[in-house]
């Protein structure tokens, strides 16, 4: 599950917390589903979150969906008869007090103690316990949680990404499986969401040359389940779709020009007061902008690589 950033700090993806294990290898860049998707969505919003790295505040949604998605991640800690809803929901608290430990600014949402906090936390016991009607955890063995992946394409761009689970059946079939903690889109928008488990699943194949089987998205907010059988074809074309928002990523870095897109995603920027489509000015371009043109060398635990 990409999150956006819940506290005040550099909003760092999943993929760039996970650093990344390319040594010695030059790239020319990195890219996610997070950052493709935010370039796709807003050039101005990629670069301010790429280039300007500006904070962004914690919101109420993002931190409810990253307390929930590490209630189910650590849910598969236990042993499959305790993978009931009422043990998961007493996994909330510790989980959000887990939360406060790493990114103290997320108390700062709400009131000490008040109707607030109350109110938000019954929201992710709500939320939580929509997961139990879509999936048995008890049935359910994940091959991996929290899986870092990463792949260098021809051109030297590496794309990686953190999945949230990875089942594999007996007879080796791969299922990519990504929580949400909203509501599944419209089905025309359904292409778009499906975007980050293509993403993915290239990753993978690039990196064990097998295709997943399936991609499945669960949506906990209105408790759906949305699933795809990708094929090479699918992968391929994503894979071409990845590279000419690089070649556009590239472009813009060199004109330093990063439109500013309106969309619906204008509702909850955390940007709107430097943007010029609201009437705001943006910071001065950074002198030391990130590496394009000229290659870098990658080492095992550097996460600073520019996306």
């Amino acid at each position: 599950m990409t999150t956006a950033p819940v506290a005040g700090v550099e909003p760092a993806d999943p993929a760039e917390r996970g650093g990344t294990r390319v040594d010695g290898v030059e790239v020319l860049g990195a890219l996610s589903p997070s950052r493709v998707g935010d370039f796709l969505n807003c050039p101005l919003l990629y670069r301010f979150r790429t280039i300007d790295r500006l904070p962004e505040p914690a919101s109420p949604a993002a931190v409810r969906g990253t307390v929930v998605h590490r209630v189910l991640e650590q849910l598969f800690d236990l042993p499959a008869a305790e993978r009931t809803p009422e043990r998961a929901d007493r996994m909330l608290a510790p989980a959000w007090e887990e939360l406060q430990e790493i990114e103290p600014a997320v108390t700062e949402m709400f009131a000490k103690d008040g109707p607030e906090i109350t109110a938000w936390l019954a929201s992710c016991h709500d939320t939580l316990a929509k997961y139990f009607d879509l999936e048995d955890p008890t049935r359910l063995e994940p091959a991996e949680r929290e899986l870092y992946v990463e792949t260098l394409t021809d051109s030297k761009l590496l794309l990686r990404g953190v999945i949230d689970r990875v089942d594999i059946a007996p007879d080796g079939a791969i299922r990519v499986v990504d929580y949400k903690s909203g509501a599944s889109p419209h089905e025309m928008f359904e292409g778009k969401a499906l975007f980050q488990l293509k993403f993915y699943a290239l990753v993978l194949w690039r990196m064990r040359g097998v295709v997943p089987k399936m991609l499945q998205l669960v949506y906990l907010g209105n408790s759906e389940v949305l699933r795809y059988e990708p094929d090479e074809r699918d992968l391929l074309a994503t894979e071409r779709k990845v590279l000419a928002v690089w070649d556009a990523i590239r472009a813009a870095t060199e004109r330093r020009e990063f439109e500013a897109r309106k969309g619906a995603g204008c509702t909850w920027c955390a940007h709107q007061a430097i943007c010029p489509a609201y009437g705001g000015t943006p910071p001065p371009y950074p002198v030391e902008q990130p590496v394009t043109e000229q290659p870098v060398t990658v080492q095992a635990a550097s996460p600073a690589l520019p996306e």
